[in-house]
């Protein structure tokens, strides 16, 4: 999609228009990036560490996935971060972060997910990468469950369909709280949390095929997995007091494609299905429409009391992923069907997109901080957002670098829209980049689709050094951090 300044990009760039700022961002604004265990750190058999479910999708979360881990699954050496995050920590620290998102591999933890006793030397990598971060003094915000449901409790108990599993992630959940909550002050419970609905496999372990999976066994593995995050969030109030526990939700707004009563109605609904895992999280109790959709639906939940009095246990701030917004229209005949972050949806032509189809909407993220601030009046977190480019490696000023002036206005266009909402009274705690460093695409499985201010030598047929080499808006995003957002 972008290369060198003399090659034609084929993102379809509109400009962006750029408002005025009337609020500034505020003190102790957490500035940083995310990652995940799966798509960076490679290592996938080393130092006792099972197979996770990532390990047997080489062609990503869309695709089905194969007997066993395979050559040609990109993950399994990622970006070798297992082996270089000191590398990697230093050049984060460089750019001034205050904040660095990273998931735990849980079946680095408990390799088959349902031991009574976990893997030592996968708690001591963990604990080795917190002191590297406290050299720097960057607070982790580390992801408990973020795609990485390791493989064995999807062969044996079709993951989150199986009530078992709760107690499986409690005990794991018991031993992070208990090794790292003296060190870690900001948890997520399960990334995306809503994407269990379009890719059950990848986001909930759920081994059934898709096209087999009934209605009833889908949401009663979200119910599953929404107790075992209350009960995850009631652990860490008991052991790690000073923590704050918060939910994680890929957001897309949805707009109606028409003003058509039908369309706005669609677009709601399309709304309700996601919104319904944050009402859950920060309410702790199921709202009424979506009861109505599962009696529409003919599903009727096995819920106990113990459950109910589980789900009261909500979150202290929401977080959610943010690249693009959609259409829904309710006439299924009427508009052309987008690609994008795993939630589908019809194409909005008044917006550009990506060479991966994901549409490009800054506008949206204000409104989606809006929207979500007005109904849970909690604390906000963006903990994704960034732009997948095929990066081209360049001399510059007598070293190689990445010359990325789209990623630049890509990500600028977005963060003075944060800055919009902040002045309508938003209440937000900060804002980790997708991928600040290049690593596995999770929807493609591809290294060329990158996102990071640092590009990793990596090739999609497995070839490259792995030396790391800053870009552009590395120098770019450090001004940004250094002036509090005032340099954009």
């Amino acid at each position: 999609m972008h290369q060198e300044q003399n090659i034609t990009h084929t993102l379809n760039t509109q400009p962006i228009p750029m408002v005025k700022p009337h609020a500034e961002f505020p003190p102790g604004f957490l500035w940083g990036g995310a990652t995940a265990a799966n798509q960076c750190e490679g290592a996938w058999d080393k130092d006792g560490k099972g197979p996770s479910i990532q390990d047997v999708l080489p062609r990503g979360g869309f695709n089905p996935r194969t007997a066993t881990p395979t050559p040609d699954n990109l993950k399994l050496e990622g970006i070798d971060f297992y082996h270089r995050y000191p590398e990697d920590i230093a050049l984060l620290a460089e750019m001034g972060f205050k904040v660095f998102r990273f998931s735990i591999a849980w079946s680095r933890i408990f390799p088959h997910g349902d031991e009574t006793e976990p893997n030592e030397a996968g708690l001591a990598f963990y604990d080795r990468l917190l002191d590297e971060l406290e050299k720097y003094g960057i607070e982790p915000l580390v992801t408990i469950s973020h795609y990485e449901t390791p493989l064995h409790l999807a062969e044996k108990y079709n993951g989150w369909v199986s009530r078992k599993l709760i107690s499986f992630y409690e005990r794991y959940c018991r031993v992070l709280f208990e090794r790292y909550g003296h060190r870690v002050k900001y948890w997520l419970t399960f990334n995306e949390v809503n994407s269990v609905l379009h890719v059950p496999f990848m986001s909930g372990g759920i081994n059934t095929p898709k096209e087999q999976l009934t209605e009833q066994q889908l949401y009663q593995a979200i119910h599953h997995e929404l107790v075992a995050s209350a009960r995850a969030t009631r652990l860490a109030r008991e052991l790690a007091p000073d923590a704050r526990i918060g939910c994680m939700i890929l957001a897309m707004p949805t707009y109606p494609l028409t003003p058509s009563p039908d369309d706005a109605l669609a677009a709601l609904h399309a709304e309700q299905a996601n919104y319904m895992f944050g009402d859950v999280h920060v309410r702790g109790a199921y709202p009424g429409y979506f009861m109505r959709q599962l009696a529409d639906k003919g599903v009727q939940l096995e819920i106990t009391e113990q459950d109910r009095q589980d789900l009261k246990n909500t979150v202290d701030f929401v977080s959610f992923s943010y690249y693009m917004s959609t259409c829904a229209s309710g006439n299924p005949a009427c508009g052309e069907r987008e690609a994008g972050n795993v939630l589908g949806g019809v194409s909005n032509p008044h917006l550009s997109v990506s060479e991966w189809g994901w549409q490009i909407d800054p506008v949206g993220l204000r409104i989606v901080l809006n929207q979500y601030w007005d109904r849970w009046q909690k604390p906000l977190f963006i903990v994704e957002n960034g732009l997948g480019a095929r990066d081209e490696l360049v001399q510059a000023n007598g070293e190689l670098t990445v010359l990325d002036d789209y990623r630049i206005e890509y990500l600028r266009a977005h963060l003075l829209q944060v800055r919009e909402a902040i002045a309508d009274g938003v209440q937000l705690l900060g804002y980790t980049t997708w991928g600040c460093i290049d690593m596995i695409s999770a929807s493609t499985t591809q290294m060329s689709k990158r996102y990071g201010f640092v590009y990793v030598d990596r090739s999609d047929d497995g070839s490259g050094t792995l030396a790391r080499y800053r870009k552009k808006s590395f120098d770019w995003y450090r001004r940004v951090i250094t002036s509090n957002g005032a340099e954009l």
